[in-house]
């Protein structure tokens, strides 16, 4: 066994903790064994003699070429394919192809993993060529697949093959034996949707999502990538793994601005951050050690020249550590962290706002120049960074990035903020008004009251459709991405019936329609619910292409549990922490998490005049509760005199708090 694995896994049994178990377990999508079988036959065509053999422990003929069977795991899977071959001749042949979604099952082609192609047939199928031995084949490890509900079996000669024991090995979070022990929970009913269970199974669905995303480290697309008909995935992905990456079947590369979004949904379900760590590890170790520029992407894609992307690698250094307290892994990256620092600050102009140069971005359009999304990162970053900074004890550092901070939000909103609009405009030359850096505006606080937050969550429903917020700077798009920052505005700035609307109409969609694969979250789709999401813009107009489990689109798992659940850590590990339910229209919530002091867990309940909680936290850390309603307060038995918003400071341990308006 590798060194870095025996560190990692010795890294993890200190923090490794189960959350309680309850009804919420039955949500959980992660599969009971590392070794899954089909649950079902989708479809066959042609002569198959008995393919209900193939979910029934039995076997299955398949006869004549052409002749196929679609089998369906039930849910999002990854890994390589196992099976038996029976009875075959000299001649028997197969094939094998591999889907996320039902649309693109085919006995001729996958769907698309390698290279987005108009004809939707780059990746084309695992061929197994006569002839054929009897007893145990396995798929090799190069032309492992990384995600795929669906798997086509289809007879590419005229002799019979009797074929049974179809399985799939998962490869995905190869470092944990127990796939659903995970170190958090959430549960709560939704009254207002056609599931009641809606909002646990969505916040199990983040979680999954992002196990699919992480991966053994040798295990990438490879770049050059092969040509068609072809895929393969043996490409190193960095330094170390297991390793995060942006989505399950493409691209299997590490990428920062998904992973501000994946990371807070790591933490919060499994607390699983090794992967984080060495994503991190790896950009860092391909900086520009001349002018401290940081790449968009890991290997082996290392694209270059996103100042954006540049600025989530840094805001994910500080969500690693705020959740992790791994100073000594800080110190290893301090020194090309300032430098990194240092070059976006270098792009600060006369104007005391930033010109990104550097365009590459989430696909966006128009991101250049003296632009608000851009500058609303490199605002995080500042803000971060001098949080950073006094965690190392650079009080010098720390000071100037917080004078930087407040400068450069003085400076934002003099320029980007559009008065007539009551939003933040996207450059200092248009009137369009984008929703990622709305969204962002209001997430790191560079408004400037709670009257612009509220006309900013309000200006961005003007982009809905009844599937969500199509933006403005990608036309005919809706992002799950940038909507999951949007989410946590309408939460940020107290609309929390909107934020409830815009996840029922976006995820809602996601999660249920039957062109997904109901398990994992959509990379993205257009504004009529296709999965011809980017088409114009990079994906060669190939919906097969669209990724079905990015761990970017999880934005609801961390948003259920900081917001209604109320549950937040404010210092590094949760020695300090706060609790300020929202409640969203639903009558309870319960959850928690683990960080390496212990678990902290909530559970809420309201019914008509009363409002009763219990927290329980680790001894020795403190926090502050929020109630979210008023009345005759009692914290422990002990009554109070609290206003509806007032912070309470409570030590850390087990309390009981009924509110009786």
């Amino acid at each position: 066994m590798a060194l870095w694995l025996l560190i990692s896994l010795a890294l993890l049994s200190v923090v490794d903790a189960s959350a309680p178990a309850g009804p919420w377990d039955a949500f959980n999508y992660a599969p009971k064994s590392r070794t899954v079988s089909p649950t079902a036959i989708r479809q066959s065509t042609g002569t198959v003699h008995n393919a209900h053999g193939l979910v029934s422990k039995g076997s299955a003929t398949i006869v004549g070429s052409g002749s196929w069977v679609a089998l369906d795991f039930g849910i999002e899977v990854g890994g390589l394919v196992s099976l038996n071959f029976g009875e075959v001749t000299d001649s028997s042949s197969v094939a094998l192809s591999f889907t996320e979604s039902p649309m693109f099952i085919s006995p001729v082609t996958s769907d698309d993993s390698t290279y987005p192609s108009a004809n939707q047939s780059y990746d084309g199928v695992e061929h197994v060529l006569a002839p054929l031995s009897s007893g145990l084949w396995t798929q090799p490890a190069e032309r492992l697949r990384g995600g795929y509900r669906y798997l086509t079996i289809v007879s590419t000669s005229d002799d019979p093959v009797t074929i049974s024991n179809v399985s799939c090995a998962i490869s995905f979070a190869p470092h944990i034996s127990d796939l659903r022990d995970y170190s958090g929970y959430f549960y709560a009913s939704d009254p207002a949707f056609h599931d009641k269970n809606f909002l646990t199974k969505l916040w199990y669905a983040g979680a999954y999502t992002v196990q699919t995303n992480t991966v053994p480290v040798h295990t990438g697309r490879q770049i050059p990538m092969v040509r068609s008909p072809g895929w393969a995935n043996n490409a190193t992905l960095g330094v170390a793994g297991p390793i995060i990456v942006d989505g399950a079947k493409r691209d299997r590369a590490v990428w920062p601005g998904d992973m501000g979004i994946a990371v807070p949904t790591q933490f919060v379900s499994t607390n699983d951050l090794i992967p984080t760590r060495n994503a991190l590890s790896t950009m860092f170790a391909a900086i520009n050690p001349r002018t401290g520029a940081l790449p968009e992407s890991g290997p082996p894609l290392s694209q270059l020249d996103s100042d954006t992307y540049h600025a989530w690698t840094l805001i994910g250094t500080h969500n690693y550590y705020f959740y992790s307290g791994d100073s000594e892994w800080l110190q290893t990256v301090w020194a090309n962290y300032t430098k990194a620092v240092g070059f976006l600050e270098g792009k600060v102009g006369p104007s005391g706002l930033m010109n990104v140069t550097g365009l590459r971005d989430w696909a966006r359009l128009g991101g250049g120049g003296i632009n608000a999304e851009g500058n609303a990162l490199l605002y995080r970053v500042l803000v971060t960074a001098a949080d950073l900074a006094s965690h190392v004890n650079d009080s010098t550092l720390a000071s100037a990035w917080s004078v930087n901070a407040t400068a450069l939000k003085a400076k934002y909103n003099d320029v980007f903020w559009l008065s007539s609009a009551g939003m933040y405009r996207d450059n200092d030359t248009t009137t369009l008004c984008p929703q990622d850096a709305n969204s962002m505006a209001v997430l790191y606080n560079l408004t400037t009251s709670p009257e612009q937050a509220a006309s900013v969550s309000e200006g961005l429903m003007k982009n809905w459709n009844n599937l969500g917020p199509v933006a403005p700077e990608l036309p005919d798009t809706i992002s799950p991405f940038i909507s999951g920052l949007e989410l946590q505005a309408h939460f940020e700035s107290g609309n929390d019936e909107r934020a409830m609307d815009l996840l029922r109409r976006e995820w809602g969609y996601m999660l249920y329609t039957n062109v997904s694969v109901q398990s994992t979250l959509l990379e993205g789709f257009t504004a009529n619910g296709s999965l011809s999401y980017r088409s114009y813009r990079g994906y060669n107009y190939d919906p097969a292409y669209t990724s079905h489990a990015h761990g970017w689109s999880s934005g609801p798992t961390s948003a259920l549990t900081y917001y209604v659940l109320g549950l937040t850590v404010t210092s590094p590990q949760g020695r300090t922490w706060q609790v300020a339910p929202h409640l969203s229209g639903l009558p309870s919530a319960e959850g928690g998490f683990t960080t390496p002091l212990g678990w902290f867990g909530v559970k809420w309940t309201t019914q008509k005049s009363m409002f009763s909680m219990t927290i329980d936290v680790p001894e020795g850390t403190s926090g502050v509760v929020k109630l979210p309603v008023a009345g005759k307060v009692t914290i422990d038995g002990d009554v109070r005199k609290v206003a509806k918003g007032e912070n309470v400071q409570v030590a850390g341990g087990k309390h009981a708090i009924v509110v009786v308006g």
